[in-house]
């Protein structure tokens, strides 16, 4: 039997052959390049899951190419952003409320307030932008 743990500070991969690893502490963001070659041979197959928990609103826009992110908000209030085919489509998540942002689509958040999302991440070749 494995130890409790805090998903915030630890995020899990899933990997090939329905494998559940526990990631290092969560350090900012030069941890995901890390994360990337520590798993590099699950390919777009891999799923990131982490829980953040955000008191402003995102500095930056991310992107996934190689597959599906889910998002749900778990306490607050989220409001994402998503450039769907050169439109800016807005959706507002409140608690146990989940979107799908689409593989390839551009995506940032607004928060008012302090606010807990879960993320289940396909990460491979995910970029980011300024805002």
């Amino acid at each position: 039997m494995s130890d409790a743990f805090d998903l915030e500070k630890h995020p899990v991969h899933l990997g090939l052959g329905a494998s559940v690893v526990r990631e290092p502490a969560f350090t900012g963001i030069g941890w995901y390049e890390d994360y990337a070659r520590r798993h590099a041979s699950d390919g777009a197959e891999g799923r990131l899951v982490s829980l953040h928990s955000f008191s402003t609103s995102w500095d930056s826009w991310e992107m996934h190419p190689a597959g599906e992110e889910l998002v749900v908000c778990l306490r607050g209030e989220l409001t994402l952003h998503q450039e769907v085919d050169g439109a800016l489509r807005t959706v507002v998540l409140r608690p146990f409320e989940a979107v799908v942002n689409p593989r390839g689509v551009w995506h940032t958040a607004d928060v008012a307030a302090e606010t807990t999302a879960l993320f289940v991440t396909a990460g491979e070749g995910t970029e980011a932008r300024p805002r």
